[in-house]
């Protein structure tokens, strides 16, 4: 099933009506901080009633099955439910930057993306406006929408709110960040990490199953994991990556990304003021290949 087939039943339409309903007591990600957004209320991802973005642009630099030759549709929305001390887009992320948009206005952004020519749309943090989103579907949908979508998460969120885009996300791009709680909620502010991670990414994996490609090696359904090596072990590789192929499969697509920096808080933080070591991402390579995942990307 389909999100046009969603659109047609009148599911889709009644998945928007039920998502909007948790906006009164905001309970979308594992913070459950209960406020009412639709009043105007906040909560820890600073997003009000009305979706915030950052951009909507064709992005040629994310993995190749949502690249592909075209650009995949990539639309970053303002704010997040984890406050990463590192984060290298906080200005987005954390500060608010982004235009205040309607979901009408929002729809129009994925019908121009269409025009150009993505591949899919790639929704950049979109946890927190899970409804304004599906909204904004539903009335693009109306106006001949049809390209694949990309949840590219934090992977911090709640199963019964992903549950809501069963059968409407194709892709998700989901981030692993840790192996352990302590440096979730020291580094994240996200208590509880481990077991909401662990329990969405096998809920994603339920839905879309393993990375497929089209003849263009351009992805059309399935979950690819994102990992960010961190200095001195912190991201918990060697406990993260054997764990995916116990629980997912070894036939699960990992990201193994080398591109830490100091952003942010990062400067002033012991842990995490430096960039990784060549030796540091190779450790993580090497666990990688230990547990048996060779389906995916490491980078030079």
């Amino acid at each position: 099933m389909s999100y046009l087939d969603l659109y047609t039943s009148g599911e889709l339409l009644q998945r928007v009506r039920a998502a909007y309903d948790r906006l009164r007591r905001c309970d979308l990600c594992p913070h459950l901080c209960g406020v009412d957004r639709v009043a105007g209320e906040t909560g820890l991802c600073r997003a009000g009633f009305r979706p915030r973005i950052a951009s909507a642009n064709l992005h040629r630099g994310e993995e190749p099955p949502i690249s592909g030759s075209r650009g995949s549709g990539t639309i970053f929305l303002t704010g997040c439910s984890l406050a990463c001390r590192f984060c290298q887009n906080f200005p987005i992320s954390q500060m608010g930057n982004g235009e205040e948009l309607t979901p009408l206005a929002l729809a129009g952004r994925l019908l121009r993306l269409q025009e150009r020519g993505a591949h899919n749309i790639n929704f950049v943090t979109p946890t927190h406006y899970l409804p304004q989103i599906l909204a904004a579907l539903w009335l693009a949908v109306g106006k001949g929408f049809t390209l694949p979508l990309v949840w590219n998460s934090s992977g911090y969120e709640k199963v019964d709110a992903l549950e809501l885009l069963d059968g409407v996300v194709d892709i998700y791009l989901p981030d692993m960040k840790y192996g352990d709680d302590a440096r979730a909620l020291a580094f994240s502010c996200a208590p509880g990490y481990l077991a909401a991670n662990r329990a969405a990414v096998g809920e994603m994996l339920r839905q879309v199953g393993h990375l497929e490609t089209d003849g263009e090696g351009v992805a059309f359904k399935g979950v690819i994991i994102r990992h960010l090596v961190l200095p001195a072990g912190a991201a918990g590789s060697g406990e993260i990556l054997p764990w995916i192929a116990r629980n997912l499969g070894v036939e699960t697509h990992v990201s193994l990304m080398k591109q830490y920096f100091p952003a942010h808080l990062a400067v002033g933080m012991p842990e995490l003021n430096r960039k990784i070591t060549d030796e540091e991402y190779e450790s993580a390579v090497e666990a990688l290949e230990s547990a048996g995942l060779e389906n995916g990307w490491v980078q030079e």
